[in-house]
């Protein structure tokens, strides 16, 4: 079912009053990839009466359509931090957005959070608000802002919100709506594991990392805040982790722990649409939606921690995944769906080649302080990959499913790690990709692979000669990086040389590297200086420059 967004909705389901209002710089798009969505059914099912506004006009009352909730607004910039979603990596606003019908004459406003919950103070005097999602997550700390060019405070205090949740939020919302159930006041919420708050006094039992003013001033001191923020944050060490800034603190408590495979597998079970709500789908059509409708999720986390990915700040590296009986489940749902034509376009998550992996270290005593696949892969890290191919071909058995594919990316070096099942994946893997295969070994250059954290680029070509042995003509297509942090011409050019001489076309996809918040990659961008080798690093910060390194690539 749909979640009501109008109030001739929720007078269809006899709802007089909404217990949560959540809020997203997105078009409401019911489907289990889009955060807001899940999260609105989770609450819905343990309960509680949840509407979503979507979009809405922060030049009029627009925010008041479904009322007062009875217990707390929760607001999210959407699927995508605000900045990146408005912004090209040239600093150009976008003149397209997936998550926005085509003829929707509202915007998703800078800054989306801050914007939203000043709204809804300005019409909702007292009532709680919550932020959460990724733009939450990824500022909840003092952090570099590539779009002013300035180091900000924490998210929570600029946007004036009352709490933040931090990570995938479904353990710590539910909580939070508990908490202000029964004891009607969110300042009880500050005992809740995975949320932020801000006090005027510093907490006992806690670690305390630079300040807000040490890190804009000194490079050190914010990298030794994102070093320590980075390897203190994990759900088995349980350390309350404080920043003060001006005369406050913020304080990031325990993140909750991972959900357990039965509840990873109900939350993805649940009674989504997954379409566009008719609200929005009358202005046009919403290009998000269509990558992923007929994709399932069958991981959560990732340890490959990329310098430049978020998902280990947001997602973690602790690995859950799906059993293959919830997954199959969620294929009879589709294949019930109107529009299926028999192509499952997904089955994977961050990396999809991490399903069915587990770490025993990192389970019981959390995350190590050395990366998991950087330089070379942890023995505790190595995956097998017969647990993948069952699941697949357990889909592909369903009466109805024609086709089933891998569109998420997987990570080649840990295919070739896998002595057992590597070889055996990769002659199975052209009956699970839709065309081309497409890996993203992001650069070419020793020195930038490093600073990345990604493997050396003859594991690619070693990956790219086996798979193109078996696939009949079907080839390798590669992803790479400009502008990152590492790079300047001499690089770039390394990198042309090597697509030239060793992949012989002309690239499809390159990037020019966005300094999103709260990265290790960003982290170097603003410092100079990599926080877990004290190493200086050149940064190209001309946009112009950057540009061109673009150029240089695609005029092959």
């Amino acid at each position: 079912m749909f979640l009501p967004t109008t109030r001739d909705e929720m007078n269809a389901l006899g709802w007089k009053e909404l217990d949560i209002i959540l809020v997203t710089g997105d078009a409401y798009i019911d489907h289990p990839s889009i955060g807001i969505s899940l999260i609105g059914h989770y609450l819905l099912s343990k309960g509680y009466k949840v509407g979503i506004i979507g979009l809405p006009d922060y030049n009029s009352g627009d925010i008041t359509r479904l009322g007062k909730p009875r217990l707390f607004f929760g607001i999210t910039s959407g699927n995508v931090d605000s900045m990146v979603a408005n912004y090209t990596a040239s600093m150009k606003k976008r003149r397209f957005d997936d998550y926005i019908p085509e003829k929707f004459n509202i915007r998703r406003p800078d800054r989306a959070l801050i914007v939203y919950s000043n709204l809804v103070r300005r019409y909702f005097k007292g009532v709680p608000i919550v932020i959460g999602g990724i733009e939450a997550s990824l500022r909840r700390f003092a952090h570099y802002d590539w779009w002013s060019n300035k180091v900000r405070k924490s998210i929570l205090l600029d946007s004036k919100a009352d709490i933040l949740v931090y990570g995938m939020g479904e353990k710590a919302i539910l909580e939070i709506a508990r908490y202000i159930e029964k004891y009607g006041n969110i300042n009880k919420c500050k005992d809740i594991d995975g949320v932020v708050w801000w006090s005027s006094k510093k907490p006992e039992k806690c670690i305390e990392i630079p300040s807000f003013e040490e890190v804009k001033e000194n490079p050190e001191k914010y990298n030794e805040a994102f070093r320590k923020m980075t390897l203190l944050t994990d759900s088995n060490r349980k350390i309350r982790i404080v920043q003060r800034q001006d005369n406050r603190y913020v304080i990031q408590n325990p993140p909750q722990t991972p959900l357990t495979q039965n509840e990873f597998d109900n939350l993805y079970l649940l009674p989504f649409e997954r379409e566009v709500h008719p609200y929005y789908n009358k202005f046009g059509k919403v290009k998000a939606i269509e990558t992923v409708r007929f994709s399932i999720t069958a991981v959560r986390g990732c340890y490959g921690m990329c310098a430049f990915c978020a998902l280990t700040q947001h997602q973690t590296t602790h690995v859950i995944s799906r059993s293959i009986d919830s997954i199959l489940e969620e294929v009879k749902i589709l294949k019930r769906m109107k529009k299926f034509r028999g192509t499952i376009n997904d089955v994977g998550g961050p990396t999809a080649n991490m399903y069915g992996s587990d770490c025993s270290i990192r389970e019981n005593k959390g995350q190590c302080s050395k990366f998991c696949l950087f330089p070379n892969i942890c023995n505790n890290a190595k995956v097998n990959h017969e647990k993948l191919l069952n699941l697949l071909y357990s889909i592909k058995k369903v009466q109805g499913v024609k086709n089933v594919f891998i569109s998420s990316g997987i990570r080649h070096d840990l295919v070739l790690e896998d002595k057992k099942y590597g070889d055996i994946f990769i002659k199975e893997l052209p009956k699970f990709t839709p065309g081309q295969l497409k890996l993203a070994p992001e650069h070419s250059d020793k020195n930038v692979l490093q600073i990345m954290r990604k493997p050396d680029i003859s594991l690619f070509l070693q990956f790219k000669e086996k798979y193109e042995k078996v696939a009949k003509k079907r080839y390798v297509i590669a992803y790479f990086i400009v502008g990152h942090p590492g790079e300047g011409m001499k690089e770039n050019n390394n990198l042309k040389k090597f697509i030239k001489e060793k992949l012989g076309y002309r690239p499809q996809q390159i990037q020019i590297f966005t300094p999103t918040p709260g990265t290790l990659s960003t982290t170097i961008y603003y410092t100079g200086i990599d926080p877990f080798t004290n190493r200086k690093i050149f940064v190209e910060r001309s946009l112009k420059k950057r540009n061109l390194m673009k150029k240089n690539i695609l005029d092959i």
